[in-house]
């Protein structure tokens, strides 16, 4: 779940559609908050019920709804898609990172997943499978990423709410998750000294203290949304 937000973390930052994360001030007031937030939803879709899973997703475009008629517009087709293929992306390159390589059969899976999420959510223009979205989520990328000053104004948050060292960590995180034309755009290295570390952290989860590294890496206010990443 950290992996798939410190990625998704990055891209947002990116997004042609970012201003409208900073319509009601929660975003850049409250980073890691709104992080938290959006993994309880994350959460309840992929642990829950179905029942339970779709009202979570129905709560969600609720809330979107209710912040487009208070800014008196809609929020683009294309930037929801552009979120939902963030958790698409991340949620595959997550799991590769610290289990193992996904079969194509298992990624058609995950897609499904998340495009009936979409589709529930009333998304258009989706594709219909695993295959046809990878050159749809390409132009994405292209298209509708740019670094402005929403880019810079966000990552200063990132690191005004999680200190040096903490938001080090962060984009060195981000390196190994993100998408080329993420890492081009923020200028990130291709490389990462936190992907030594990987095994160890995969280590400690076997031994059962990964929860030590976590409160290492997250603000001790924070703790209790920290203990609940690891309930089911």
């Amino acid at each position: 779940m950290l992996f798939i937000f410190a990625g998704a973390s990055a891209e947002f930052a990116l997004n042609k559609a970012v201003d409208w994360l900073y319509f009601t001030g929660k975003l850049p007031s409250d980073p890691i908050g709104r992080l938290f937030s959006t993994v309880t939803y994350a959460r309840r879709i992929i642990y829950s019920s179905e029942s339970e899973a779709l009202k979570a997703i129905d709560t969600m475009r609720h809330i979107h709804s209710a912040v487009e008629n208070s800014r008196g517009s809609i929020i683009p087709d294309w930037a929801y898609r552009d979120v939902l293929f963030m958790l698409i992306h991340y949620s595959i390159a997550s799991f590769e990172l610290l289990e193992r390589i996904l079969t194509d059969e298992e990624k058609c899976e995950v897609y499904d997943v998340f495009y009936r999420v979409g589709d529930r959510m009333g998304l258009k223009a989706l594709p219909l499978s695993y295959e046809e979205w990878l050159p749809v989520r390409q132009a994405h990328l292209n298209e509708d990423l740019i670094k402005s000053e929403y880019t810079s104004d966000l990552f200063l948050q990132y690191k005004k709410h999680l200190g040096v060292v903490r938001f080090k960590v962060l984009l060195e995180a981000q390196k190994l998750v993100v998408p080329s034309r993420v890492k081009d755009l923020l200028q990130f290295s291709s490389f990462s000294w936190l992907k030594p570390v990987v095994p160890l952290y995969k280590f400690s989860r076997f031994v059962r203290i990964d929860g030590l590294i976590k409160k290492l890496l997250l603000p001790a206010a924070y703790m209790k949304q920290i203990k609940e990443l690891d309930v089911h």
